[in-house]
C-alpha cells in the first residue's frame, strides 16, 4: 500500500479540493499519511493569490524531496495552471497538472512511477468546464463545501479566471445530497465556499439556478446545525438573501463581503462591479436586521494609482463602517493582469505602511465588535483546538471563544454567556442553562 501526503497552500476552496483528492486516493487503496512520514507520493496544491507562490512551492518541493528522496511529487492548483513550465523546472518535481486535469491525476499519472523528465499536463483554461464536487471532512469540526468554481468577472488585479476558468456550479440537488452525506458524519457546521460563491447557478454557460434558492434548500437539511457563507460579493448580496439569513433556521449571522477599496476611483480602476455606496448600503441592511451580525471585509492597499488621499478615503470609509474585522492584502503585481502595467505604482514602503495601518484598524474593529457582545447569550461550537488547558470555538456570529478544556464539549454546541475579553483578544464565556428562552 503506497503512502500519499498532501500539502495545501491558499484558500478554503483549495482545502476542500485537497480533502476530496485525499478521499479519491484512499478509495483506490492508497494510505493517507503525514507529510513527514516518508510518503511514496506528495501532492502539493498551490495558490496564485498569495505572494511568492513560486518561492513557497519551491520550498515545499525541496522539503518533500529531503523527507522522502525517491517519492513522486505532483503539483496541482492555481499556480500550476498559470505557470506549469515554471513549476516543472523546479528540481524534484515529477508532474504538473492544470485545472482540467487535477481531479484525474490518479488515471493520468500511471501508477506514480518517476520518469527522467517531469510531465506537464495543463490544458488551456477553457478546458476547465466541468464542476467537481469537493468538501473537506475529518480535518475540522466545520466542513468547507464547494458550491461554485471559476469566475466570469474581470477584476484588473486578479488571475483567478486564468487559473480556474469560467463560472460553473453544482446543482442545488447535488449540493443538498452532499450536505446530507456530510450530515451523516459528526460535522455540525458547513461553510459554503467557491471562487465567486454568490454567482452560483451557472451550468453550461447559462444561469439555471439562483443562490437564494440554494440556501433555502440547504436550510431544510436535517443533521447540520449551522451553515455559514464564506464570502459573497456586495453586488450579489441581495436584500432577499440578507432577509433570508436573518430569519433562517440554520444560516448564521456572519457575512464576509469583499470591499477591496473605499475609493470609487480605485474601485473603477480595479474593475469592481459596485461603488462604495452599494457596499455601505449592504452593511446598513445587514445591521438593521441583525444588529449583532459579524461582517468581515477584504481590503487591498497599494493598488496602482492609489494616492495617499485615496488611501485615507478608504481608511475613513472603513473606520465609519460597522464591519467587524478586515482581511488586509498588500497589492503585488501579477503577470497577465491589466493592473500590472498600470501607471502610478505605489512604492513598497508606502504599501507596507498602509497595510500596517489597516491591520491596526482591523484589530480595533474586532475588539469593538467583541465588546459589543459582552453579556449576550450565544451558542459556541467547540473544536478540538486545545492550548494551555483552554479549548476554543466560534459563536454563530464568529466570535472566537476560550473556555477551560472539557473533552465532552468537543464538537458540541454549548449555550454560553459572553463575559469579557482575555488579554489575547479571545472572548471568555460561562455556561448557562436556558429554560424556554432563546439566545439573544
Amino acid at each position: 500500500m503506497k503512502k500519499v501526503a498532501f500539502y495545501t497552500l491558499g484558500c478554503k476552496l483549495n482545502y476542500a479540493e485537497t480533502s476530496t483528492l485525499s478521499r479519491m486516493f484512499e478509495q483506490r487503496g492508497y494510505k493517507k499519511t503525514a507529510f513527514t512520514d516518508t510518503p511514496d507520493i506528495f501532492i502539493i496544491n498551490t495558490c496564485s493569490v498569495t505572494d511568492n507562490a513560486d518561492k513557497k512551492c519551491r520550498k515545499i518541493v525541496r522539503e518533500a524531496r529531503t523527507i522522502s528522496p525517491n517519492a513522486y511529487i505532483a503539483v496541482v492548483g492555481c499556480y500550476a495552471q498559470l505557470k506549469p513550465q515554471e513549476i516543472a523546472n523546479i528540481p524534484g518535481v515529477d508532474a504538473v497538472l492544470g485545472a482540467a486535469e487535477k481531479f484525474q491525476l490518479l488515471d493520468l499519472l500511471d501508477g506514480f512511477v518517476r520518469k527522467d523528465k517531469p510531465r506537464v499536463l495543463a490544458s488551456n483554461i477553457s478546458a476547465a468546464s466541468r464542476f467537481t464536487s469537493s468538501f473537506s471532512i475529518g480535518d475540522r469540526t466545520r466542513t468547507f463545501l464547494k458550491v461554485q468554481d471559476g469566475c466570469d468577472y474581470s477584476c484588473s488585479f486578479c488571475t483567478i479566471p486564468l487559473a480556474r476558468g469560467a463560472s460553473r456550479s453544482d446543482t442545488i440537488a447535488g449540493i443538498v445530497e452532499t450536505a446530507r452525506e456530510i450530515a451523516a458524519t459528526e460535522v455540525r457546521e458547513i461553510v459554503l465556499t467557491g471562487v465567486n460563491t454568490g454567482d452560483f447557478g451557472m451550468h453550461g454557460g447559462k444561469r439555471r439556478e439562483k443562490f437564494i434558492d440554494l440556501i433555502r434548500a440547504l436550510d431544510e437539511v436535517e443533521g447540520i446545525d449551522r451553515f455559514r457563507i464564506s464570502s459573497i460579493e456586495p453586488n450579489l448580496l441581495t436584500d432577499e438573501i440578507i432577509a433570508f439569513v436573518a430569519s433562517s433556521k440554520r444560516f448564521v449571522p456572519h457575512f464576509h463581503i469583499p470591499l477591496q477599496s473605499g475609493s470609487n476611483k480605485i474601485l473603477k480602476l480595479m474593475r469592481r462591479r459596485y461603488l462604495r455606496e452599494v457596499y455601505a448600503d449592504r452593511v446598513q441592511k445587514i445591521k438593521s436586521l441583525m444588529p449583532y451580525a459579524c461582517i468581515g471585509a477584504d481590503v487591498i492597499t497599494g493598488f496602482p494609482g492609489e494616492t495617499h488621499e485615496d488611501f485615507l478615503e478608504t481608511y475613513r470609509f472603513v473606520n465609519e463602517l460597522e464591519v467587524s474585522y478586515l482581511h488586509v492584502f498588500t497589492y503585488s503585481e501579477r503577470a497577465n493582469t491589466p493592473a500590472a502595467s498600470m501607471a502610478g505604482s505605489v512604492p513598497l514602503p508606502d504599501r507596507a505602511e498602509r497595510s500596517r495601518m489597516l491591520h491596526i484598524l482591523s484589530d480595533k474593529k474586532r475588539r469593538a465588535f467583541y465588546e459589543q457582545n459582552i453579556g449576550r447569550i450565544a451558542t459556541v461550537l467547540f473544536e478540538n483546538d486545545v492550548e494551555n488547558g483552554r479549548m476554543h470555538g466560534f459563536t454563530e456570529n464568529y466570535i472566537r471563544v476560550s473556555a477551560p478544556y472539557d473533552p465532552l464539549l468537543i464538537n458540541e454546541l454549548q449555550t454560553v454567556r459572553l463575559t469579557g475579553m482575555e488579554k489575547n483578544g479571545l472572548m471568555e464565556a460561562e455556561e448557562v442553562t436556558l429554560t424556554g428562552a432563546v439566545a439573544e
